[in-house]
């Protein structure tokens, strides 16, 4: 294999040709390269490949190994399903970027250095966002500059963590790390804000319902599923994630249950999930490692079956909104199907693939003694069951019948869903393929008398407590509504503080123009005046142009000899 082969390079070229008008068919083109790019590592040996030297820096592309090998998977069944479910797209931007985009998270987890990892890292930012953008509407292009801005932020925080890492230990390999210098924090936070941690969630609730019905499909995947990833191979064992995971899966319960928008209810429900994943990667054994690592996978599966049969109901529909949904199981019955077996799925019912995931961390958590945790992911697991595993599939197709009669959903839609839906039966009926695959060796069985009766005997009583809410018309009706999340805080903040930034800017530069008579500096000042910072250099002779961009680099030549 060449030096600078990895498989996201073929997820790149797949993305170049798409954007290029050939005469071959994009659909055809877009169904090869996830299964082009899977071939060239499905085979491969665990070992550490595509090893290049950049400067004094040894920079490595390809690290396959038991953690990487199963996420790389994954993500690549999760690529050759999102595509097929968009393959009635005609935007070739939209696909090119969902290309890009699950290419560069695949790339991100076979990286064996922090550098690599920036730059795909970076990658899964810059490409996604054209996954909202791609709507096409004003909310969304707001939408997509506020989740650029935090995912670039996260970049930023990691790219500073790893410069202050090298300086400290002259590595840059991507390995366990412990929280005891300001480096390996930063990196700690970068990894937060793209798994969403309580406080620095927003980010998801508000942008995957405003992208594209195909995009939300692609976005649900990857993202935040990559960085669990790298807090299981940075920081597993870390015992801040056992508490952050448990508040994870928690606090969504709320906002999703009096959530309107279905889309937003998933992205709630998202959150929780990956909730069970940091409390299994924070505990660190064996078992909740594995247990984190196949919640992944079976989660990275039932979130997007989920999202696409909601995706097939705006489709058809034109909303995403419970309050005008309700009674199309007759318009659309093999797409509830799909969307009841997501639904069982995601609940943990027995014989899904929830069920045979799930246990693992709740196991884990049980037999190291953090029990109020076990009882904390337990009662988010009965949440989890009321506001999407009744909620989503009764708000479309089993509620208030609202009139709709469409057509069901198309057969490329049905198909994705469907082979969905089958891992999601396939998994929990037979976990054992995927157990062979984990980290460590499992030796575990999900089917125990005790663990069935229980977990039946919460899924059950909750569904008999909707059942008798509904009977008794207390279930609270589906409202028009915009739910305020911890964002609105910033959200007010923001201009303040860009007001409050600005004036200290120009404070600062009046005082420095009082100080200095040159003529230049005056004509600065007047222009910044007048026309802003992009005046001044937009409007400044040659020569000033000059001095700016000798002043701009010289500053960054005084950085980099500083770092």
């Amino acid at each position: 294999m060449p030096e600078i082969m990895t498989p996201a390079l073929v997820y790149f070229v797949g993305a170049a040709a798409v954007l290029i008008p050939w005469r071959i068919p994009r659909g055809v083109v877009l169904l090869a390269v996830p299964l082009i790019a899977l071939a060239s590592f499905a085979t491969l040996p665990y070992a550490n490949y595509n090893q290049i030297a950049l400067f004094d820096l040894r920079l490595g592309l390809l690290r396959i190994d038991a953690l990487s090998f199963v996420f790389a998977l994954v993500f690549s069944l999760a690529a050759l399903l999102s595509l097929l479910f968009a393959f009635h797209l005609r935007d070739r931007l939209e696909q090119a970027a969902s290309l890009i985009y699950a290419g560069s998270a695949i790339g991100a987890v076979f990286a064996a250095d922090l550098v690599t990892l920036f730059v795909f890292w970076e990658g899964t930012a810059l490409a996604s966002v054209f996954l909202i953008w791609a709507r096409r509407t004003e909310g969304a292009y707001h939408t997509g500059l506020r989740y650029l801005a935090i995912q670039i932020g996260s970049g930023l925080l990691l790219l500073a963590g790893l410069i202050l890492h090298y300086r400290e230990t002259g590595s840059i390999a991507f390995e366990h790390m412990a929280l005891d210098s300001f480096g390996t924090w930063l990196i700690f936070i970068a990894f937060g804000i793209k798994c969403a941690f309580p406080l620095l969630h927003s980010w998801l609730q508000d942008s995957y319902p405003a992208a594209t019905l195909t995009g939300s499909v692609t976005l649900s995947a990857f993202t935040t599923k990559l960085a669990v990833y790298a807090l299981a191979r940075g920081f597993a064992g870390t015992e801040y994630l056992i508490y952050i995971g448990a508040a994870m899966a928690f606090f969504p319960v709320f906002f999703a249950a009096i959530e309107n928008n279905l889309r937003r209810v998933l992205a709630y429900s998202l959150n929780s999930q990956l909730g069970f994943m940091v409390v299994g990667v924070g505990i660190g054994t064996p078992l909740a490692l594995d247990g984190a690592v196949a919640h992944a996978a079976a989660s990275t599966v039932y979130q997007s079956l989920l999202f696409m049969c909601v995706g097939a109901v705006l489709y058809r529909t034109g909303t995403d909104r419970a309050s005008n949904l309700g009674g199309l199981w007759a318009s659309m019955p093999v797409t509830m199907a799909f969307c009841l077996a997501g639904a069982l799925a995601i609940s943990s019912f027995p014989f899904f693939s929830g069920f045979a995931t799930k246990s693992l961390v709740l196991s884990a958590s049980a037999e190291t003694g953090h029990f109020v945790v076990w009882l904390v992911l337990l009662a988010a697991s009965v949440g989890t069951l009321l506001h999407t595993g009744i909620k989503v599939p009764w708000s479309m197709f089993l509620g208030h019948d609202q009139g709709l009669k469409v057509k069901e959903a198309p057969a490329h839609m049905l198909i994705a869903m469907g082979l969905a839906a089958a891992l999601c039966v396939g998994i929990g009926v037979w976990p054992e393929p995927l157990y062979a695959l984990l980290p460590y060796p499992v030796d575990y069985e999900p089917y125990t008398t005790d663990h069935v009766v229980t977990q039946l005997q919460l899924l059950l009583f909750a569904a008999l407590a909707f059942a008798f809410l509904i009977r008794r018309g207390l279930y609270l009706a589906e409202l028009r509504s915009v739910n305020l999340d911890v964002d609105w805080t910033y959200r007010r903040m923001l201009p303040g503080l860009l007001a409050l930034v600005s004036g200290l800017v120009q404070t600062s530069w009046q005082a420095l123009s009082r100080r200095v008579d040159y003529r230049l500096d005056r004509l600065l000042v007047t222009v910044y005046r007048t026309h802003g910072p992009q005046g001044v250099l937009a409007r400044t002779s040659p020569t000033g142009s000059m001095v700016l961009w000798i002043a701009v680099l010289l500053g960054i030549t005084l950085a980099l000899t500083y770092l």
